[in-house]
């Protein structure tokens, strides 16, 4: 008796994958760093366009109201950092930290003697020179009218590695010094706003 024959087939097994034109590990490679710059661009626009002028922006708003609080204005403000910082200081020294005219200058010194927060003292190293020097109870308001925004960026920056505070630091000292050469630049009469430096 013949019997049915079966025929049993095998079933069908994907072809191996052959690379598609254009997408070789040498292209695979350059789309990965395209991906890669553009999120690094992405970030960097965030930080230049958005992050950095916003806080920017903050800080003159914070330092207009501790102006405000010590009945000062935001240039007198900026002059009690200067001598808290670098120590007493001439009129015409001061007037050029923070962009002012000598009379402007000296209009700002009256109003800070007036606060109590500076005083004018001989200079000891030529008596025909005066000196404008913080007085203690100017330093500790201004100490006191920051000490929340201290303590917030402690707080933000415990967060943070060694190697990631000294690069906080490198950036922020970049920033002082173009900050400081931009306004320079401006105050030159060769720069323009918006412009680009030749």
């Amino acid at each position: 008796m013949k019997g049915i024959g079966v025929t049993v087939t095998e079933p069908d097994r994907a072809a191996p994958a052959q690379d598609k034109p254009g997408q070789s590990r040498q292209d695979q490679n350059r789309q990965a760093q395209n991906r890669q710059a553009q999120s690094r661009q992405a970030l960097l626009d965030e930080l230049v366009r958005a992050a950095i002028p916003g806080w920017a922006i903050l800080v003159v708003q914070l330092n207009n109201v501790v102006a405000t609080r010590l009945g000062v204005t935001d240039t007198d403000v900026q002059c009690l950092h200067i001598l808290g910082q670098y120590g007493p200081a001439t009129p015409g020294a001061l007037a050029k930290r923070v962009n002012l005219t000598t009379g402007s200058a000296s209009r700002m010194i009256d109003r800070l003697v007036a606060a109590g927060c500076v005083r004018r003292v001989p200079d000891p190293g030529d008596r025909r020179r005066v000196l404008i020097e913080p007085t203690q109870d100017g330093l500790d308001q201004v100490t006191a009218a920051y000490a929340g925004l201290v303590r917030r960026t402690r707080d933000d920056l415990d967060g943070f590695g060694d190697e990631e505070l000294d690069a906080v630091l490198r950036f922020v000292r970049a920033s002082e010094r173009d900050t400081a050469a931009e306004i320079r630049h401006l105050q030159s009469g060769r720069g323009e706003l918006g412009g680009t430096h030749a």
